[in-house]
């Protein structure tokens, strides 16, 4: 029982440990990935569930340190897939989040790196639109008082100490184009700010859409606010 409890443990432990760099490295499919947590969620409960019969009913068999590892284990297969499910119930199925939703940036020099992608480059209109105004409220138009090109360049630098990959500048234009790959999946993101003169003050918007999956589970909207926070905090230095 202890190496039957131990062995499911462990392959449950994997099933949600390896599909992502399995995926990032093109080994299996997403949705064989997906299908990976689906099935360690199931095995970690059925090792808790053999291990609470083992505890139970054959103590003796039982010692402290692999009945830890394979609490351990268990608990991460099943608490991983679970918090994934949890915040995916918790925010809108959507993966294209602006700041200006009547006239999104649109990607430029970011559109051909998309052009095999499941998620296409247009904006997907009124209806995503609604759902991101219940969801995230607070992603609005940011206006500054910096003239354009000195906003240009700390998008630059916002964009370098992020990590993200600087795609494209035009500072005429106003816009900065660059790409963020997720660490754990690999998931390449593209990110587009769009920078207008308004008279006195300038208008700053920020557009970031996954090339992949449905719902983003709230990571575009995270990576705009990590933005705005890193380009406020290079203007104030």
């Amino acid at each position: 029982m202890k190496i039957l409890v131990s062995m499911i443990s462990l392959i449950a432990f994997l099933l949600v440990a390896l599909p992502a760099p399995l995926y990032r490295f093109g080994v299996v499919e997403l949705g064989t990935a997906f299908a990976g947590f689906k099935f360690g969620l199931v095995a970690g409960i059925a090792a808790l569930v053999l291990l609470a019969i083992q505890v139970i009913f054959k103590r003796k068999t039982v010692s402290i340190a692999s009945a830890a590892i394979a609490v351990i284990f268990s608990a991460t297969a099943i608490a991983l897939p679970l918090g994934m499910m949890n915040t995916a119930k918790n925010v809108p199925p959507i993966h294209d989040i602006s700041t200006d939703l009547v006239n999104p940036p649109e990607f430029v020099a970011t559109a051909p790196l998309r052009a095999d992608a499941p998620n296409p480059v247009a904006y997907a209109g009124a209806e995503v639109a609604e759902q991101q105004r219940i969801a995230y409220p607070d992603l609005q138009t940011l206006t500054y008082a910096q003239s354009k090109p000195e906003l240009v360049e700390a998008s630059n630098q916002a964009i370098e100490n992020l990590g993200w990959e600087l795609v494209n500048v035009d500072a005429d234009k106003g816009i900065i184009e660059a790409t963020e790959t997720t660490a754990w999946f690999g998931f390449k993101d593209d990110v587009i700010i769009r920078v207008i003169d308004n008279d006195s003050e300038r208008l700053v918007d920020i557009r970031s859409k996954s090339r992949v999956g449905q719902s983003d589970l709230g990571k575009n909207a995270a990576r705009i606010h990590s933005f705005i926070e890193e380009l406020d905090s290079v203007l104030a230095e």
